[in-house]
């Protein structure tokens, strides 16, 4: 597979290379029915590697751009979208894509590297060492930065970014059963613990963790 690079502008202020995801697939392989009846929380995952093109559909699946107008899979209280995802792709992970975090840039449908090398360990021991969490192949970390909603909706916002993680974290369970795979999810950790492990700027609050492969 050929990757596409490209060239943006973190906040940090130096250039990244940013991976271009395959696009993704807008016909799946179960029905919505179908995907509800076998969802699943896994807490057990084989040693298999996901292809880039799993990985695009399951981010776009989860908060992808669906509409030339910007707006998304997950609904956002005023289309203030105060979430960010990101991606813990362990050694031999992924296909084509090296260890380490990267951030879902949504609307240039891409992963922008974010720290290099297996982090998985890192954030285990933050999620009070949940050791069956590092056999997945993937994490997605789905973060929050409350004031994008709370500067329009006062303290409210923040039950509203709450609601959306739930949207997006169900949205993920369905795009992964779709695509053969399965997901657990984690909610228990130390929180600076975890942003310390992903390198979030500040502001930005971990909120959920859901590791994502081939159910075991």
């Amino acid at each position: 597979m050929v990757l596409t690079i490209m060239l943006v502008q973190p906040a940090g202020g130096q250039d990244a290379e940013a991976i271009k995801l395959p696009a993704p697939a807008r016909k799946g392989t179960l029905s919505v029915p179908e995907a509800f009846a076998v969802r699943r929380t896994v807490r057990g995952f084989a040693a298999r590697p996901l292809s880039l093109a799993q990985i695009s559909q399951l981010l776009w699946g989860a908060d992808g751009t669906s509409d030339p107008r910007g707006l998304r899979t997950s609904p956002s209280a005023g289309a203030t979208y105060p979430l960010d995802l990101y991606l813990v792709v362990g050694e031999r992970g992924a296909l084509d894509l090296a260890a380490g975090v990267y951030h879902y840039l949504v609307a240039e449908h891409a992963l922008q590297p974010v720290a290099p090398g297996d982090l998985r360990p890192a954030v285990v021991r933050a999620c009070l060492n949940q050791a069956w969490m590092a056999a997945a192949p993937v994490l997605v970390v789905i973060t929050g930065e409350y004031r994008r909603c709370t500067g329009r909706y006062g303290q409210r916002g923040v039950r509203y970014t709450h609601m959306e993680a739930g949207n997006v974290s169900q949205n993920l369970f369905l795009a992964a059963e779709d695509l053969g795979l399965g997901a657990g999810i984690v909610g228990a950790f130390e929180d600076e613990a975890l942003a310390r492990a992903l390198k979030l700027p500040p502001g930005r609050e971990p909120l959920l963790v859901m590791p994502v492969g081939y159910k075991h």
